[in-house]
């Protein structure tokens, strides 16, 4: 937004960031855009600098294939370290971050949130992203305000209903942490002697490892049969005891690893049906990433995508103009339908 013209006003909800999560990926078609908004090199820096990912045979480690890392992932950093760059860049920009400002209510014709302090902002249009409160102003006063996505009251303006997940049968043990103790151990110090990435297949199951800084930095994904309820949460206490159950017949290397893991999250994977619109009757509310095209982790694209359709919005409203808000919204359905034609003009 700020590149096409945009003066940019954000609304948190939370009060405060932390250095949440661990592994998030970003690819070639997140990069390039990133590149022209200040950020490429400080996001390289971020990422793991393994060239290749080795994918291996579940109980022997044998490799099985070779691939590129930016063919899978792209760069695959810390998710709390990139969220960081990325809000050290809107500081850098003068872009002013209200923390603490949880919307309760809004208006799409108006169109309007309303603030749990009951503050009412009135905008042009309404964009729901992932996590964010955002309002944008172009330099002729357009004003656009974009708050949370997934579980935002206006994915289910949009849709029309309640919208709830649906189990794909899966879930994710996952844990990050210092690695340097792993250096102690013979069979683990392969894994942390540089930074490299390593997948094993097995049987409904497999394990991801990631090593960032050399070393200092371990992270592990375990993808599992699960067929427990449905909790939508990135910080649910996992089992420990459960995971070394799965991993008895893992490749003992990485197996050490994963038994000295003290503790670890478990993460449902959820997924949601495609929907038939990102955007509300008026035409005045529209939704952006995640709040719209939820990806599975596997698909290592969630990130990547947002960037890419944040493109395309902004572009489609500096197009259209001011007075053309809904037509802009309309065209944002369209571009992501064919995006190959229109990729040269982002």
């Amino acid at each position: 937004m700020h590149y096409q013209g945009f003066e940019v006003v954000i609304y948190e909800k939370i009060k405060k960031f932390l250095r949440l999560g661990d592994s998030l990926g970003l690819g070639e078609n997140a990069l390039r855009l990133l590149e022209r908004w200040g950020l490429h090199e400080q996001l390289i820096a971020i990422g793991n600098k393994s060239e290749f990912l080795q994918i291996r045979h579940w109980q022997s480690g044998e490799i099985i294939a070779q691939q590129p890392l930016m063919d899978m992932a792209g760069y695959i950093g810390h998710r709390g370290d990139y969220h960081q760059a990325f809000l050290d860049r809107v500081a850098a920009l003068g872009i002013p971050i209200h923390m603490g400002s949880n919307v309760v209510s809004y208006d799409e014709f108006e169109p309007s949130i309303t603030l749990e302090t009951g503050e009412v902002i009135k905008a042009d249009c309404i964009v729901a992203a992932d996590g964010m409160l955002f309002t944008h102003r172009c330099l002729h006063a357009m004003k656009l305000i974009d708050f949370e996505g997934i579980k935002s009251l206006a994915r289910e303006l949009v849709l029309g209903f309640q919208d709830k997940p649906k189990s794909s049968g899966y879930a994710c043990y996952r844990a990050y942490f210092k690695g340097e103790f792993l250096k102690e151990d013979p069979l683990c110090r392969p894994f942390v002697e540089k930074e490299c990435v390593n997948i094993w297949i097995g049987h409904d199951v497999h394990m991801v490892q990631n090593t960032l800084r050399d070393g200092d930095e371990f992270n592990w994904i375990l993808t599992h049969k699960d067929a427990t309820d449905i909790k939508e949460s990135w910080f649910q206490p996992g089992d420990i005891d459960d995971v070394r159950e799965i991993i008895k017949n893992l490749d003992p290397r990485i197996a050490a690893a994963v038994k000295k893991t003290k503790e670890c999250l478990d993460w449902k994977i959820c997924y949601r049906d495609p929907i038939p619109s990102w955007v509300s009757k008026s035409h005045k509310v529209t939704l952006l990433g995640d709040s719209c095209h939820p990806h599975l982790p596997t698909s290592a694209q969630g990130a990547s995508q947002a960037t890419e359709s944040g493109a395309v919005l902004a572009l489609c409203l500096k197009l259209a103009g001011k007075g053309n808000v809904p037509l802009a919204v309309s065209w944002i359905l369209i571009i992501n339908a064919a995006p190959e034609a229109y990729l040269t003009q982002l």
